[in-house]
């Protein structure tokens, strides 16, 4: 068993145990089960999943940049942002995506790495905007 922590800058969002947790790593998606190799990595925005004990369903929270760190069966999720399905506010996320497209594209002839903050916000919005067409 694992034991998840996700905690954002206002609360403990999670504080359980499961049997596997998949977060969106920097360097792509990381599934994180029982005995894991210890592991710190930036998070970008996307989707965290995993298994309520004794549940076959998966929970799933749209996050932010952040970090984990995986320390024994401990997993530490510290991010700016965990919404649930039913926190999201879509109206608001489709307005957030909408304008971090018409960043990308006033600034497009930028280099990538001024454009990353821009970016990360599109891929949140996407996430966010994902996550609660699944309700």
């Amino acid at each position: 068993m694992l034991k998840l922590e996700v905690v954002t800058p206002e609360r403990r969002v999670v504080d359980i145990e499961t049997e596997i947790v998949t977060v969106p790593t920097a360097s792509g998606e990381a599934g994180i089960l029982s005995n894991h190799a210890p592991l710190i990595s930036a998070l970008k925005p996307g989707i965290l999943s995993y298994s309520v004990k004794g549940s076959t369903e998966k929970e799933k929270l749209a996050i932010a940049t952040g970090f984990v760190e995986v320390s024994g069966n401990q997993v530490s999720v510290l991010t700016d942002l965990a919404e649930s399905a039913a926190d999201i506010d879509v109206d608001k996320a489709r307005a957030d995506r909408e304008e971090a497209e018409k960043e990308l594209v006033a600034n497009a002839t930028a280099p990538v790495d001024e454009t990353a903050a821009i970016r990360e916000r599109l891929d949140l919005a996407n996430a966010r905007i994902s996550l609660a067409a699944e309700r």
